[in-house]
């Protein structure tokens, strides 16, 4: 079978991390990956932020913990030593979509490399508070971009999931 059908295929959400630091080369292969996908009219709106600083890391973990009302020492990204923020910019119609399609192009090319990832949410209410814009700048990000989403990277300290059955009756043809 081809080879991205078969990631597709196996492809699975993981939730425990080793701590190990992930070659800064793969890190970039990934990210390449989100810069491929497909977008709206070729907009190409994603931006991606890596992050592998583990202070600031920590810190967002922290906050996205408290916006979802998780308890105090729980890591939302599972230990994950490098955290990808997907934002894309709102003034382009499938910005939503556009940012969608680049984490899951990132978590396909996570699995073919021998990494895991989880798409992790809030970041759009991260990216609401004063903190966190003042970051985009910092970075020289310019314009109103919203969180997509967080995708948790690094290697996996778990038996790796096996592939889920698919629910039937999900498919219609008219012919």
């Amino acid at each position: 079978m081809n080879e991205v059908l078969n990631a597709m295929k196996e492809r699975r959400s993981i939730r425990k991390f080793k701590g190990d630091a992930v070659p800064r080369e793969l890190i970039d292969k990934v990210i390449e990956a989100g810069l491929y996908a497909a977008s709206g009219r070729n907009f190409q709106s994603p931006v991606i932020i890596a992050v592998t600083d583990k202070t600031l890391r920590d810190k967002i973990s922290k906050i996205n913990g408290e916006i979802a009302g998780m308890p105090e020492n729980h890591d939302p990204f599972y230990n994950a030593p490098c955290i990808l923020i997907v934002l894309a910019d709102k003034q382009f119609p499938t910005y939503i979509y556009d940012g969608s399609l680049a984490l899951g192009n990132m978590m396909l090319a996570a699995h073919t490399l021998g990494l895991g990832s989880c798409w992790i949410h809030r970041a759009k209410e991260e990216f609401m508070t004063d903190e966190y814009k003042a970051l985009l700048t910092s970075l020289g990000i310019k314009g109103d971009f919203e969180g997509i989403g967080h995708l948790a990277l690094g290697y996996a300290d778990c038996e790796y999931p096996g592939i889920i059955p698919r629910k039937e009756n999900r498919v219609f043809y008219i012919e």
